[in-house]
């Protein structure tokens, strides 16, 4: 195809150059001369080569670039962009006909430049302006109001979630499939899959590792019977980076992404799409401590203070034993006396009973 444009661009360049040349009102070269002849030659060859080297990059480039947005859009971003632009060209025609009684050349020239202004500047509005549309439609009537508030598809087999590659490799989805908390449909796209490979190979250890295990538990979950598990082929060309093509889909079919990524987390948000973190969901479980509560601990190792020790609960949230230094192996009741709520996770202070 991008042959053909490029041929068809040639013999166009050339037929640029002899209508150039007959509608010059040069007096005729005579061919018979060697420097005419080769002026000629030159002037023809190179409209050709202008025709050959740049018609693909106004016509077939621009088409695919076109094609592939498109492809990316949801339906209710598609068809807002079709109306605004019908009720733009609409507009634009009622705003240049008058126009049309203005002189050479900007009785046909401003009329297009207004039909073509307000058709994409329409179009780039209702896309923009969509949701509020939406509401707008619902309140005079014209638009059935949704039936759930769910910004995830809501199917007979639950809510279709795309599972993110940190999600994998963390271990713990299997654990919450297990729970009965997440249900419905995850959905693993095979370029999901092809990272988790890709870090597999790696020749580092530990990311070796990490890979691996992110295949086993996507193994697991394909064995599972208490969740479905989807594989598809979808992709998104226009996109390079993994957590993009993520976000797309999720908008292209209202779903969720789960992950445990904080960068996935707030774009995925800024796009409104739901977003479901493990790391959320499991500070939002761990105990709620008070002052005064009692623990049992072990003290493992000493703080960076001096005279701390520090000791971790099953769920690992981190106890810090003030005057525990001197306790390091022993397990010892403790009390409460604060706690403190980090970005990294809970941190219990405490001091040894008695």
């Amino acid at each position: 195809m991008n042959s053909f444009v490029r041929l068809f661009g040639g013999g166009l360049g050339a037929a640029i150059a002899v209508t150039l040349a007959g509608g010059a009102h040069i007096p005729p070269l005579d061919l018979s001369s060697v420097g005419a002849a080769v002026l000629v030659i030159a002037w023809i060859g190179g409209w050709v080569v202008i025709g050959f080297s740049i018609l693909p990059y106004i016509t077939v480039l621009p088409a695919r670039w076109l094609i592939g947005r498109v492809m990316t859009l949801s339906a209710g971003e598609f068809l807002s962009a079709v109306g605004g632009l019908i009720v733009g060209l609409i507009i634009g025609a009622l705003v240049g006909l008058p126009m049309a009684n203005l002189p050479e050349p900007y009785h046909w020239l401003l009329p297009i430049g207004t039909v073509a202004v307000t058709g994409l500047g329409m179009m780039g509005l209702t896309v923009a302006k969509r949701h509020d549309l939406e509401d707008a439609l619902r309140s005079a009537g014209l638009l059935k109001a949704p039936t759930t508030d769910l910004p995830a598809v809501a199917t007979d087999s639950g809510p279709v979630i795309y599972v993110d590659t940190s999600v994998l490799i963390d271990g713990r989805l299997t654990d919450v499939v297990a729970s009965g908390f997440l249900w419905g449909t995850l959905v693993v796209p095979r370029f999901v899959v092809a990272e988790l490979q890709h870090i597999a190979d790696q020749r580092d250890q530990n990311r070796r590792a990490r890979g691996r295990r992110g295949l086993e538990i996507l193994a697991v979950l394909q064995k599972d019977p208490r969740i479905a598990v989807e594989m598809p082929d979808e992709d998104i060309a226009t996109e390079t980076e993994v957590d993009a093509k993520l976000i797309a889909l999720a908008l292209r079919r209202g779903a969720a992404i789960l992950t445990n990524d904080f960068n996935l987390n707030r774009v995925a948000q800024l796009d409104e799409v739901r977003v479901l973190n493990l790391n959320h969901l499991a500070n939002a479980i761990k105990p709620a401590f008070l002052p005064t509560d009692a623990l049992h601990v072990k003290v493992i190792a000493q703080g960076k203070e001096p005279g701390q020790g520090v000791a971790y609960l099953d769920d690992g949230t981190l106890i810090v034993v003030e005057g525990g230094g001197d306790l390091v192996g022993q397990e010892v009741e403790v009390t409460v006396t604060r706690v403190l709520q980090t970005v990294a996770g809970r941190m219990v202070f405490a001091q040894p009973r008695g």
